[in-house]
């Protein structure tokens, strides 16, 4: 496929990077959507980025104002993303798209609620992002994760890589994640080590997204995420809430208090009731650029 003056948008939040595209405008096709993903997001030969994401119509029969999809830099569709949603939130806002400062965006997750924070400073620029990110999934089968035993949960249960023991606990934030408790925070080699054997366990069908989380005190961790598809990102909004709902369900942080957690590319504030997740952080748009002959 071909498309001459393609034109593209890049935002972060907290480092981890997405190409934005409006496929309202584009209409790229359905079998071409993840190899585009995958043109686009390679570093050194393209743009270079954790994703790619489509802004698209929401279908009129669906309660939502948008629709995101989101796509891997291996060109596999994701079900959500923390960080990704908020850069979309920021996109579709800015580009009029949609008017509304709460929005209702669609995701293969289901509706996701989306609260935006702008600048007093400067008028109508979106600064900070609050997403109510649902309920939790617990459920092995849901996830998926085999469990031990057959229990309907694996919270806190072992998991061997390396000839290393491991304990974990598994969450679905409408994405799968593998959260680890460790005393020292783990260097890129061992994160890309340990992190690359997790992924692709046998334990995870659908492989998994893989957090070590160190505690610091019952309000604040630091976090380092070895993402499925992707690899080591600077942060993961996703990964950030799946982590503090294990802490909070292990007795490791508060109940319904604001926890701080330190990725590698900045903080989020994320708020476990015991029922809902709150994720909020701050969201940048790093610049528009355009490819004169897109090949893909």
């Amino acid at each position: 496929m071909k498309i001459e003056d393609f034109y593209f948008e890049k935002y972060h939040g907290l480092g981890n990077d997405y190409i934005l595209v409006n496929d309202i405008e584009w209409n790229i096709p359905e079998k071409k959507k993840g190899s585009l993903a995958k043109k686009l997001c390679e570093w050194h030969f393209s743009i270079g980025a954790d994703g790619l994401i489509y802004v698209c119509e929401a279908n009129s029969s669906i309660d939502a104002d948008i629709e995101m999809r989101i796509f891997n830099i291996d060109g596999t569709e994701a079900e959500m993303c923390g960080n990704g949603i908020r850069c979309f939130s920021k996109y579709v806002y800015e580009h009029g798209i949609v008017s509304k400062e709460d929005m209702k965006i669609k995701t293969l997750k289901g509706i996701i609620s989306s609260k935006l924070r702008l600048s007093e400073k400067n008028n109508g620029i979106v600064e900070q992002v609050k997403i109510d990110m649902g309920h939790p999934i617990l459920e092995c089968n849901k996830i998926p994760v085999v469990p031990e035993d057959n229990e309907n949960q694996c919270i806190n249960e072992s998991i061997v890589a390396i000839n290393k023991v491991f304990n974990f606990s598994a969450v679905s934030m409408g994405n799968p994640h593998c959260v680890i408790f460790v005393k020292k925070q783990l260097d890129d080699n061992n994160l890309n080590k340990y992190g690359s054997v997790l992924e692709n366990h046998e334990r995870f069908p659908n492989k998994i997204n893989v957090e070590f989380v160190k505690v610091l005190s019952q309000e604040e961790c630091s976090l380092r995420v070895f993402e499925r598809g992707v690899g080591i990102t600077n942060s993961c909004g996703t990964g950030s809430c799946a982590s503090v709902v294990a802490g909070v369900i292990l007795g490791k942080f508060k109940k319904n208090t604001p926890i701080r957690v330190h990725n590698d590319g900045g903080d989020l504030i994320i708020t476990y009731s015991g029922e809902r997740v709150f994720m909020e952080g701050p969201v940048e748009k790093s610049f528009t650029g355009s490819i004169e002959k897109l090949e893909f």
